[in-house]
């Protein structure tokens, strides 16, 4: 059975709906694609800017932080503003922002450009959801959010291997001027098809205090995971940082209670069917995050080249790419619970599959057991934020969908130094160990086992989350057809 939106979404009429969407596809894509093609620059970035690595982080870290740190604040925006106003903005911003970083003449210069550009992809990445919710047929909502998860899947794909070639034919700084001709036309895309979204609901005014609270504290969060990544979970900057975020935390949630019109309203947490959703998706972003595991397990376990590695971990991103939308279309046929589960299901094998990893398992072996996990996380992806989005008032779409993108964010901010740990205390336990008991010394046998061991955990904590959020649809499912037959 279908399940319907909380609020009646109201109807945004315009002649070119599937252009307009183009139109956040196209954003989608160039800031996924902004955060895995950087990745391959950094050691050629430490050479061209005479800069060490701990500086050249920052690159990657000045962008990410930003965008955690304004999602929340700009999705409240959203819902007060007119959305094609703040999306246009946002776009501009970025592209103005990938033109100075393309320029950048030091590394202080690039890290301070790569902040602007994370304001611009904040402005969109935070409000590309609901969006795509008001302007597509209601009919086909998850079809239209699945081409949106299909999209990242691409970004992250294409990303690294375009990298390499960019940086080897045209320099590193064509890494970023290759936005302003996909950037200028999204904008003429958005410019000409996209409807103006102004708010459901006027009059409401801006939560000053809750917007510095919330950044504030999601900052701190994502720098502090970051330290612990680095550093490991006894890391002193770290744990203040989330010590922190935990402060702010319980701060932020006394300014929404007494807030007359707050910027996150906390009852939207009282509906199971928006908090189940959410933690699902941080779990299974968590599982994502553990594909920086596997360079240990190709090159340092199996000796695999570089260009055998990439190959291989395309895989994953090529296979989401090619479920999401036909994910996203079985959820506006058959409704999104079941196939939410279906994907957790499909990844939860994937992931119990890639348990079975040895130093001896062929390319088709990897590739059978890594194929599940690619069409779980497509599979589950849209349905969810289909969900997600469907339980949302008409007036708090915005914020819906920055909890959607914030719950991307934090289940990967915390699954690196997770899975990062895991792997760690898996590998020097494992029993093959030379002498030195460190990890840096590590032999094949205990980096495959650790690699396997990360996705044997993985797998049991998707198998929990299976069957809690089977008992708890169940139990919501029921007492929503109770409380229809009193109202009849």
């Amino acid at each position: 059975m279908k399940q319907h939106a909380a609020g009646s979404t109201p109807e945004i009429r315009t002649p070119s709906p599937v252009l307009a969407m183009l139109g956040v596809n196209l954003m989608v894509f160039m800031a996924t694609l902004d955060m895995s093609i950087v990745n391959v620059a950094l050691p050629t970035l430490v050479e061209a800017l005479h800069a060490d690595f701990a500086a050249i982080q920052w690159v990657i870290l000045s962008y990410v932080l930003v965008i955690a740190s304004l999602l929340l604040l700009v999705s409240r925006l959203g819902d007060m503003r007119d959305k094609k106003r703040i999306f246009s903005t946002g776009l501009v911003i970025f592209l103005i922002a990938s033109l100075c970083c393309g320029l950048a003449p030091s590394v202080s210069w690039l890290v301070a450009f790569r902040a602007l550009q994370g304001i611009g992809a904040a402005m969109t990445q935070s409000l590309g959801m609901a969006i795509v919710t008001q302007i597509a047929p209601p009919s086909s909502r998850g079809r239209a959010l699945g081409f949106i998860g299909g999209t990242v899947a691409m970004g992250l794909m294409i990303g690294p291997p375009l990298g390499g070639i960019l940086i080897g034919l045209l320099g590193w700084r064509s890494l970023f001027l290759l936005n302003l001709p996909v950037g200028l036309v999204a904008l003429w895309v958005v410019a000409r098809h996209m409807p103006h979204l102004p708010p459901v609901k006027t009059g409401e005014r801006f939560d000053l205090p809750g917007a510095a609270a919330a950044s504030l504290t999601l900052g701190a969060y994502c720098l502090g995971m970051t330290a612990i990544q680095r550093g490991g979970f006894a890391d002193p900057a770290g744990l203040a940082l989330l010590g922190l975020s935990l402060i702010g935390f319980f701060v932020f949630v006394a300014i929404e209670r007494r807030a007359a019109q707050p910027m996150l309203d906390l009852t939207l947490f009282s509906n199971p069917l928006v908090t189940l959703p959410l933690c699902m998706a941080v779990l299974v972003f968590i599982t994502g995050a553990s594909g920086f595991i596997m360079p240990f397990f190709f090159q340092s376990a199996q000796g695999r080249s570089v260009t055998e590695m990439g190959l291989l971990m395309m895989l994953l991103p090529a296979s989401m790419a090619l479920t999401a939308p036909v994910s996203g279309s079985l959820a506006d046929r058959y409704g999104s619970r079941g196939i939410c589960l279906l994907g957790l299901a499909v990844l939860c094998g994937g992931c119990f599959s890639l348990g079975t990893l040895t130093v001896a398992t062929p390319w088709w072996g990897y590739l059978l057991r890594t194929l599940p996990v690619g069409l779980g996380i497509g599979i589950f992806q849209a349905p969810n934020n289909s969900s997600i989005m469907g339980e949302m008032p008409p007036h708090r779409l915005g914020v819906g969908s920055g909890l959607a993108n914030y719950a991307r964010v934090f289940g990967q901010s915390t699954g690196l130094p997770l899975v990062g740990a895991i792997f760690s205390a898996l590998v020097l336990s494992s029993g093959h160990m030379g002498a030195r008991a460190e990890f840096t010394n590590a032999a094949p046998e205990a980096l495959a086992a650790g690699v396997a061991g990360v996705f044997r955990w993985l797998g049991c904590l998707l198998f929990l989350a299976i069957a809690l959020g089977a008992f708890a649809w169940r139990i919501e499912s029921k007492r929503r057809r109770a409380r229809a037959q009193a109202d009849a």
